[in-house]
């Protein structure tokens, strides 16, 4: 009996202590290589110039509005125009008010990065919302005069924070070079 046990007991620890040691697996980063950004100038027939990334598409709509689709990414600015008529406050009003409709969701509003030209007459300010928001990243742009544009980025997929923080990031990029390149023709 003795050699019985005393046989089943180096059989197991022969199979014990043959195992490799167990290593916990180090943390994976998603790594997303975007291309590297080159800027067009968008010529119309607005009142307004600016840049786009080259590997947008910029479709212009009624009254100066425009969406840049970026179709790698699925995902779209839409870019409001509107003329003032002595009424800055309240355009500027009504676009705040949008920005915070977003907030509703939203885990916080992140940097609230201001802009300003004096020699183009742009002034304006990036939003980021974070969280899990329709919306994570809104700009306004104005002459403080008789423009003023303002766009909001939009991705088709359900918002998921987290996974679209890396390309918020890459077209944020986008729209402070769109903000710096804005000609007012008026």
């Amino acid at each position: 009996m003795k050699i019985k046990h005393l046989s089943f007991l180096l059989i197991v620890i022969f199979f014990t202590r043959c195992k490799e040691e167990v290593l916990p697996k180090p943390k994976a980063f998603l790594k997303l290589d975007y291309p590297e950004a080159s800027y067009q100038k968008v010529v119309s027939g607005c009142p307004y110039t600016f840049q786009i990334a080259q590997n947008s598409i910029v479709n212009f709509e009624n009254n100066c509005w425009l969406k840049i689709n970026y179709p790698l990414l699925d995902a779209t600015v839409h870019v409001t125009y509107r003329r003032v008529n002595n009424n800055l406050d309240e355009v500027l009003r009504e676009v705040e008010k949008l920005t915070f409709e977003h907030t509703v969701k939203a885990d916080g509003i992140g940097i609230s990065q201001p802009y300003e030209n004096e020699y183009s007459k742009v002034y304006g300010k990036i939003i980021n919302v974070e969280g899990d928001v329709a919306s994570n990243l809104q700009f306004h742009a104005t002459d403080s005069i008789k423009n003023v544009l303002y766009g909001s980025l939009y991705f088709n997929v359900k918002p998921n924070y987290d996974s679209i923080y890396p390309a918020i990031k890459y077209i944020e990029k986008d729209i402070k070079n769109l903000m710096q390149s804005i000609e007012w023709k008026n």
